[in-house]
């Protein structure tokens, strides 16, 4: 007799970009009740910048393609627009560039030693690790490192 496989629930089929916006999300309530200048404090603001590149790492590599990234999933078969296939094979760097400038942005418009102006300068450079990674295991590998 042939067994069914068991439709898996979704919080199964995504814990674990479910539980890394859970870490983010405690990490920004534990950081609005903090004093940045204590240690706790200086502490959840950079893990909020540390726990989003997680998150970030995780579900945008789920979706989205860097031809040639070891880091990334590479695109199956072409789409039969030029332009579109361009934009689908760079998808992860043109979101992350895309995004990254709207941080950096954000991070001008606000006072760099303001509570928030802290967390935002850490995640603009979490953007930068995250893109420099993608960007670099294009062509730069590590041995003994997972490759595809």
């Amino acid at each position: 007799m042939k067994q069914t496989a068991k439709k898996k629930s979704f919080l199964r089929q995504h814990s674990l970009s479910a539980s890394a916006l859970g870490v983010v999300v405690l990490r920004i309530v534990l950081y609005t009740r903090s004093t940045p200048s204590t240690r706790i404090g200086s502490f959840f603001g950079n893990a909020i910048a540390d726990w989003t590149g997680v998150f970030v790492t995780v579900v945008m590599t789920k979706y989205l393609y860097e031809k040639g990234s070891r880091e990334s999933k590479q695109p199956k078969g072409k789409l039969p627009d030029k332009l579109l296939e361009i934009v689908r094979e760079h998808s992860l760097t043109i979101v992350l560039v895309i995004t990254g400038i709207g941080w950096v942005i954000a991070f001008c418009e606000m006072d760099p030693e303001g509570k928030w102006g802290q967390v935002v300068g850490n995640i603009v450079s979490e953007w930068t690790q995250i893109l420099g990674l993608v960007l670099m295991t294009k062509k730069l590998i590590e041995v003994g490192a997972k490759t595809p």
